[in-house]
């Protein structure tokens, strides 16, 4: 391992200058520059990376606006093992294992430089001590979806006893909305919908009523559900399906929201992640990495190709 005192200047990363689509637009390069560090900041030697739907949108030039400039290093999760730390730093020291989700606000003004690469600079407030019992890929596939589950059942105010409807429950924040309403707030019934092939795996992620979408219309259950959590963008549907009073969240940003659903975009924080690790180190919530879904570096194109299709089950996660 690198010591400060022997880091490179220049680094592996895989970056785009253009928006497009990730066959087109990524390259590999090597000679990209290690990022300075600003006080309040960690450098990390990442081992392993999740990659995730807002990195293909962010990639196909739909946040254009409020991005920051190319070219981009793309990814928000990681996984690694602190090699430096800036002056105010208190909570981590070189040689730490940390994971985390590196951009606060996702869709405001992400880092230029992400986390597909050797090293990324990131503030110690959005990173959290490594679960011991997990390896640097389980952990690298866990910081966006988690916080994002665990951010819309709060805010859609859920709590023990409550009932719940998850929209896309196989993906990689659907499978944690599951886990997490279970497990950590006390659900006291978990439907999720999916397709035909995935139902077996929602029942053992803990949901009591798996819905396959392609048979069934779930907003014409006779019951009705105190949340309805969207991960796909059918909000119009998801309206249907909760009771009076109720709450919908959605974080689909491409589609229109219907009252009185409310769309929230995630701000990541690593007390949210601390406050999790118990539920993770226990194994009661487990990181869900696709079967196929791990990737190493060099196959980065390939890996944002198999996340475009849609079909992937949980994360991907590219290791170095």
């Amino acid at each position: 391992m690198a010591s400060s005192a022997t880091l490179p200047s220049q680094m592996k990363a895989w970056t785009y200058a253009e928006y497009g689509k990730s066959s087109d637009v990524l390259k590999l390069g090597s000679d990209v520059a290690v990022p300075q560090l600003n006080d309040d900041q960690v450098l990390v030697k990442v081992v392993a990376a999740g990659i995730n739907p807002v990195d293909i949108k962010r990639m196909h030039g739909l946040i254009k606006a409020a991005d920051s400039p190319l070219p981009i290093v793309p990814g928000y999760d990681v996984a690694g093992v602190v090699v430096k730390v800036g002056s105010q730093v208190k909570k981590f020291k070189e040689g730490d294992e940390v994971y985390g989700d590196i951009n606060e606000k996702a869709l405001d003004h992400p880092k230029q430089f992400g986390t597909i690469a050797e090293y990324t600079a990131v503030e110690e407030r959005l990173l959290a001590f490594k679960p011991k019992n997990l390896s640097f890929i389980e952990a690298a596939g866990l910081p966006l979806a988690i916080e994002t589950a665990n951010e819309g059942l709060e805010r859609s105010q859920f709590s023990a006893g409550k009932s719940i409807l998850v929209l896309g429950g196989a993906g990689g924040v659907g499978t944690m909305i599951i886990q997490l309403a279970k497990q950590v707030y006390g659900a006291s019934k978990v439907a999720a919908t999916s397709s035909t092939g995935k139902l077996d795996l929602l029942k053992s992620l803990g949901a009591d009523l798996p819905i396959d979408y392609t048979k069934e219309n779930y907003e014409g259950l006779p019951e009705k559900f105190d949340v309805v959590y969207d991960t796909v963008g059918e909000c119009e549907r998801a309206v249907k399906a909760v009771k009076e009073g109720g709450h919908v969240v959605t974080i689909e940003v491409t589609v229109p929201v219907v009252p009185p659903a409310v769309l929230f975009v995630l701000t990541s924080n690593g007390a949210v992640l601390e406050k999790l690790n118990p539920f993770l180190e226990s194994g009661k919530v487990k990181p869900m990495i696709d079967p196929k879904g791990v990737f190493p570096f060099s196959q980065t194109r390939e890996a944002f190709a198999y996340l475009e299709t849609g079909r992937v089950i949980g994360k991907v996660v590219i290791h170095l």
